[in-house]
């Protein structure tokens, strides 16, 4: 199959290029290389360094290669700066998404796999068993506003050009590839300090909850949902939340870091409960993520000492 990664050169999308590559698929990747980086490129690839934003090249790109799937994870995913510049945000997510979508239509492309958001589209979750896909929805940063309009615009697509899709709302996602240094997870963030031997900052008291997702398991979903799951969308977590100090207890035990946290007041609107209920993909597509949070870490840090 000949699929399109928008994003391939990013932390997720690199990652999920690299399973369709050993899965046997012909595969181009298209990025602007704004938070991608060219080592993460697979030269198996071919590679078309282009914004979606910019619609003449992005139509000549699609056109040339002609994809039967489009996998889009191109985006602006900085939570605060979609705050502090939401017409920028709404720009790359939501109008470079259109630009996308009408050329995918035009280049009788079959379907759009989309990398949307869980924990910034549920907010604060008060169930025990996690937000399900069912669950409210409260979008309060611009950056999960345009994740949930181009949910919709999917949508209205589908009913009125036939595109198919699949959404995949994820959780926290960690591992390899992941910029300790950029607008990373706690989880990255914590490797590169404790390796270099220094105490991380917990802000608030770590009692914050999230779904922590490993990148494999997510690149794992999205080869399953080239073919299966058409115009539905999936939560896609471990559905087991860990604290902030779970994380550093367990990154303290595997690195034999002698230091402790350094802790800070916690962050004005940081959610303190975050979870999602996966039972959706499991029960229709019998995918589950396998990764539990000790084995991802451990894997996180091989890749980090490399």
């Amino acid at each position: 199959m000949k699929l399109l990664v928008t994003g391939g050169a990013g932390f997720i999308g690199s990652n999920v290029v690299d399973a369709y590559i050993a899965a046997g698929h012909e595969v181009a990747i298209l990025d602007n290389l704004t938070t991608g980086k060219k080592e993460n490129l697979n030269p198996q690839a071919k590679f078309y360094e282009v914004d979606i934003r910019d619609k003449n090249s992005l139509v000549q790109a699609i056109r040339a290669f002609s994809p039967e799937v489009i996998n889009h994870h191109a985006a602006q995913i900085d939570v605060r700066k979609s705050v502090a510049d939401p017409v920028y945000n709404a720009e790359v997510n939501e109008l470079g998404t259109l630009n996308l979508l009408t050329a995918a239509v035009a280049n009788k492309v079959s379907k759009i796999i989309f990398s949307s958001t869980g924990g910034a589209l549920y907010g604060e979750v008060a169930k025990k068993s996690g937000a399900d896909e069912n669950h409210s929805i409260d979008p309060i940063s611009p950056y999960a506003i345009t994740k949930r309009a181009v949910e919709m615009y999917l949508h209205s697509y589908s009913v009125n050009s036939g595109l198919k899709y699949t959404i995949l709302r994820y959780g926290n996602v960690y591992g390899p590839r992941q910029d300790p240094l950029g607008e990373a997870g706690v989880i990255a963030i914590f490797c590169g300090k404790m390796l270099k031997g220094e105490q991380p900052t917990i802000y608030g008291d770590g009692n914050q909850l999230r779904d922590y997702i490993y990148v494999g398991d997510i690149a794992a979903a999205n080869l399953l949902v080239l073919d299966k799951g058409e115009n539905q969308i999936f939560n896609l977590g471990l559905g087991k939340p860990a604290s902030v100090n779970d994380l550093f207890a367990n990154l303290k035990d595997i690195l034999k870091f002698k230091k402790e946290a350094i802790y800070a007041p916690p962050r004005t609107g940081e959610l303190f409960r975050s979870a999602l209920n996966c039972k959706k993909i499991k029960k229709d597509l019998g995918f589950a993520a396998t990764t539990r949070i000790k084995k991802g870490l451990k894997l996180t840090l091989k890749w980090c000492e490399l």
